[in-house]
Parts: C-alpha cells; structure tokens; sequence
C-alpha cells in the first residue's frame, strides 16, 4: 500500500506558498509507515519548528490499474475520505532551495491523517464536495472539490501513467489555503460538509 499525494492543487494554496500554478498533477508519496494510528495523538517532531497541517479530500483504490484512460477513472474508487498531509514547512523550504527531494519533511511517521470512514460517491456530488478543517473549534481551512485545479478522474489517470495503481492505496489530492501551524495542545477536527471524518491531538 502506498500514499501518493497531490501538490499546489488548489490555485489559491499555490499561490500563498509563492508556487506557479502547475500545468500538470504535481504528486510524491509518502510511506505507509506515515499513517497515524487512529486514536493516537501526533508528536511534534523535536527535528521541526514548523508543522503545518493541510486538510485533503482522499481517495481509496480499490482495482488494480496501470495507464488509466481519464473516462474510466471513476471506476477506480467510490468513496472519498479526509485526510491531512502533515509538512515539516521549515524543512520542506530548505530542502526545496537546494534542489532536493521532499521526503524528510512529508514522509515521517505521524504525517498522515486518514478518516476511518469514506463515503461513498454515491452520497456526494463529487464535483461539489464541501470540506473544512477546525482548530480548537475555529475553521481554519475551507475547500471544495470544485476548485481543484485536476478533478479526481484526471489523478488517477496521471498517477497511473508512472505507477501502478494497487488495491487499498490512497491518494491524497491537494489541499486548498489556509495551512498553517501547528503546536503542543492543539486539536485538529476534520469535517466533510457536516460530517466529522477525524480528531487528531497535537503533543
């Protein structure tokens, strides 16, 4: 099982990180390893002085499939979950000034949020889905699906040119502005529309 995520999907979040609007899904994954244990509070690392959190609508894989055609997408999910995309930001920033992976400022154990429950499309209108995320009880990221820069069929088709989609893979697919950071005490609720997905204490 493998996280693949997708970068500067929103224009507004390109924008306030000073990123150009890409032309194509930017994307990079994180090990499984990443997913923190529901229930479990997320440790600051002592190695950042900058976490910030990004709330991301998220898909689950549920066929196998390599160089998938944009028009059968769909066929590869159902449901759609929330998750939040945890970044080192003071890492990522250096790490991105000397030309280097981002691995160590996304990828450790801990920097995944994914909700227990998804639900399935069915129940949604996919291109309209409504999603937010409140810190100590104030919203603090709003988005909608219908923002996205690449629309969920148009992931998976991209992804899946250069991997190999599996069953119970995840792809995160970019988070709108408003990130920010993060310190010891917070609480971070994660809703789709008025639907709770995940609560997750900072230590």
């Amino acid at each position: 099982m493998k996280i693949v995520c997708i970068g500067r999907n929103y224009a507004e979040h390109a924008k306030e990180l000073g990123n150009a609007v890409p032309s194509e899904p930017v994307f990079f994954c994180k090990p499984d390893s990443a997913i923190l244990p529901k229930g479990n509070p997320l440790y600051i690392p002592d190695w950042t002085n900058d976490l910030h959190y990004e709330v991301e609508l998220v898909m689950r894989i549920e066929r196998l499939g390599k160089n998938i055609g944009e028009d059968f997408s769909e066929r590869y999910f159902s449901e759609i979950g929330l998750g939040i995309d945890f970044t080192a930001r003071d890492v990522q920033d250096e790490l991105k000034k000397k030309g280097l992976p981002w691995e160590k400022a996304k990828g450790f154990d801990g920097s995944a949020i994914i909700s227990t429950d998804f639900i399935s499309c069915a129940e949604l209108q996919i291109n309209n889905i409504s999603f937010s995320l409140k810190k100590n009880g104030e919203v603090v990221q709003q988005g909608n699906s219908s923002d996205m820069i690449f629309d969920f069929n148009k992931i998976i088709a991209h992804v899946s040119k250069y991997m190999t989609l599996k069953i119970g893979d995840f792809i995160f697919t970019g988070t709108p502005s408003g990130v920010g950071k993060v310190t010891s005490g917070d609480v971070l609720e994660g809703f789709i529309a008025d639907k709770k997905m995940f609560q997750v204490k900072i230590k």
